[in-house]
């Protein structure tokens, strides 16, 4: 396996050129920080940004910050952070769960469309985008929004390269918002209800006007996994506020007040609150070490307690919910095909929605789909971009179009 380190755009340019005219697969990476997600097709080599790093123009009073693709994300978490401020799409960190090593880069936050709890609030990464710089697969340099492709005008190049995981190029740059840090937090946690009465009282905190900025339910069989097993004996349902200290203060009154209809409450306070977070975030529970296969599914936020029950009939599956219950982080202990199978045929039952395999070993991978099939209309378009993109199907074949 050759890896490839390039310094420069122009380097950059060349590797994929000389891939493009050979005709052969390129892998591309940032840290390789998600190792294992995705289907195994063999490569001969790799792209990787780590060579493009450094923080290029930042201007703290404009809230905005450009640099190259390969920076590790310290660096760009450390120099907002001097400036109070922050990325406010909170970006997982996936070596935990994943098994893996490697630093997480900027460019690869964007190219897989990183986002944690506070998305609810905040919107995705690539809500937060603002422009970038890539190398498409002939091998040309293109600056979104300031180069206009023939036959995908009108299409946002920046917000479509967000998330589709290096099939369509390799990002170089990147421009993004990055808001003020809010000056504390805390986190008001609901006892003692089962899924289907979690469902109702994150409903019911997400329509009070106190701006809940995280939202997730945590059964009891994950319970024991956050802050230690500092939190309630049963379940815990955990609902994040944000802002200046007396703002949070009046706010977690007030929602406080009106989710006591629904369970005993407690509070935690900004130093636990913020590891209670990065814990969900992280999917905690299932960072085991193990390659047990653990699915990200997104449904309706009513819709997770009925799906996790109807697996739950066939299956052995343990989950918790985050964004509301929008988003089910799920483990799962049988037949992975079959798994697999269930599973969608369950997110179709109760209304439809997406699931990836997040983590499996490679020998499961090998034999199933991770991405969720879409339909005709969307597999057409997404083969159409592909084409214009990367006509030769070099970068990221175990990756699709059509799977982003």
């Amino acid at each position: 396996m050759i890896d490839n380190f390039p310094a420069s755009e122009a380097a950059a340019v060349d590797i994929v050129r000389d891939h493009y005219n050979a005709t052969r697969r390129l892998a591309i990476l940032g840290g390789n920080t998600r190792a294992g997600f995705g289907s195994e097709i063999a490569v001969s080599a790799r792209l990787r940004s780590s060579g493009l790093s450094g923080i290029v123009s930042y201007e703290p009073r404009e809230m905005v910050m450009t640099a190259r693709a390969g920076t590790p994300l310290l660096d760009i978490e450390a120099a907002l952070d001097e400036h109070g401020q922050m990325m406010s799409f909170e970006p997982m960190d996936h070596r935990p769960l994943m098994g893996t090593s490697g630093v997480p880069t900027i460019g690869g936050v964007f190219a897989a469309n990183v986002s944690g709890p506070r998305r609810l609030l905040a919107g995705a990464a690539r809500d937060s985008l603002l422009g970038l710089r890539f190398i498409n697969g002939r091998g040309e340099l293109i600056k979104a929004g300031g180069r206009v492709m023939k036959n995908v005008t009108g299409l946002d190049l920046a917000r479509l390269l967000a998330g589709s995981y290096g099939t369509l190029g390799f990002v170089t740059e990147v421009t993004f918002r990055a808001p003020p840090r809010p000056k504390t937090e805390a986190t008001l946690v609901v006892g003692d209800l089962d899924d289907a009465g979690a469902a109702k009282a994150m409903a019911h905190a997400m329509a009070q006007s106190v701006e809940v900025s995280g939202a997730a339910h945590l059964p009891p069989s994950v319970r024991h996994a956050f802050l230690g097993g500092r939190l309630p004996e049963t379940s815990a349902t955990v609902l994040r506020l944000e802002g200046m200290a007396h703002s949070v203060e009046v706010r977690l009154k007030k929602l406080s007040e009106s989710m006591s209809k629904f369970g005993p409450t407690s509070f935690i306070e900004m130093g636990s609150s913020r590891q209670l977070w990065r814990e969900i975030r992280d999917v905690i529970p299932f960072a085991d070490g193990t390659s047990r296969p653990v699915w990200r599914v997104s449904v309706a936020p009513s819709a997770g307690p009925e799906l996790v029950a109807a697996v739950r009939l066939e299956a052995s599956v343990d989950a918790f919910y985050d964004w509301q219950g929008g988003l089910v982080w799920m483990r799962m202990e049988a037949d992975a095909e079959a798994e697999a199978e269930r599973l969608r045929g369950c997110i179709k039952a109760v209304g439809g929605g997406h699931a990836t395999l997040m983590r499996a070993s490679g020998a499961v991978r090998a034999g199933l789909q991770p991405f969720q099939p879409v339909g005709p209309a969307v597999a057409e378009l997404s083969r159409r971009i592909k084409e214009k993109l990367d006509p030769s199907g070099i970068f990221n074949p175990g990756r699709m179009a059509g799977e982003w």
